[in-house]
């Protein structure tokens, strides 16, 4: 029988350590996730803007696949669909396969907005100064980008951390799925759900702090200098007084 709410489970299991290790689950999942997409995403975004049409249209149909579809769909396909031809994976491989996967669709198109975002000129001087590709974009493209799209970046970890509930559905051992197993032997329904909730809070708290210092940290190069002192003009002489007479006239 499903009990009433209880100040005593909830905290019980809040500080619960196979809840605990769910959400240590949860954020190697989003890490390994993030690291992955970013990889495949500047592979993706450069791609997209190359001048090869069909290296274009390639990244393009990527993108268009995995961002139109359901990551719950991609991640039943993976773990139970190719199987069915011969490629077999453990659960947690298809779901780091399956969020590196999607999540690249998306990082994708926010690095290629940064990457355009560049003004044009910036480019064609550090070609001038005799920059390789490489270089370009080592220190004018990827520096430049990266304070750009932090915003963006910082709110697609945000969402993965979430996101790796669906990864539940496979039975890989995150948050929720280990909620989920304590909820079917104890019966404690809501006070569980809450205390997923409240880790899933401090999870993305945590993460909303961290990514307010990384960018605080990448602005400082861009922030103007305060508390500067006043130009004081020199007192024009007779010559120059005559030449701005002049000028003006």
């Amino acid at each position: 029988m499903i009990q009433g709410w209880s100040w005593e489970g909830y905290f019980h299991y809040l500080t619960n350590y196979f809840i605990f290790l769910g959400a240590v689950n949860t954020v190697l999942l989003t890490l390994a996730g993030m690291a992955g997409g970013l990889v495949l995403g500047v592979v993706l975004a450069f791609a997209r803007l190359s001048p090869w049409s069909w290296v274009n249209q390639l990244a393009r149909t990527y993108i268009w696949i995995f961002r139109g579809t359901p990551l719950l769909v991609q991640l039943i396909i993976i773990y139970t669909g190719l199987p069915q031809i011969g490629i077999r994976f453990t659960v947690i491989e298809a779901v780091i396969t399956g969020l590196v996967l999607n999540e690249a669709a998306y990082l994708a198109e926010i690095i290629r907005g940064g990457v355009q975002a560049l003004p044009k000129g910036q480019i064609n001087a550090a070609r001038a100064l005799g920059f390789n590709h490489a270089g370009v974009a080592r220190y004018v493209i990827f520096p430049q980008t990266m304070r750009l799209i932090l915003p963006s970046l910082g709110n697609s970890f945000n969402g993965l951390l979430k996101t790796t509930s669906i990864a539940s559905v496979i039975s890989m051992e995150e948050l929720l799925r280990r909620t989920q197993i304590l909820m079917q032997e104890q019966f404690m329904v809501l006070e569980l759900f809450m205390v997923a909730a409240t880790y899933y809070l401090i999870l993305t708290t945590l993460w909303d702090f961290i990514q307010r210092r990384i960018e605080l940290h990448y602005a400082k190069a861009y922030q103007s200098t305060q508390h500067t002192r006043p130009v004081k003009k020199a007192p024009l002489t007779d010559t120059s007084t005559a030449l701005a007479r002049e000028t003006q006239r």
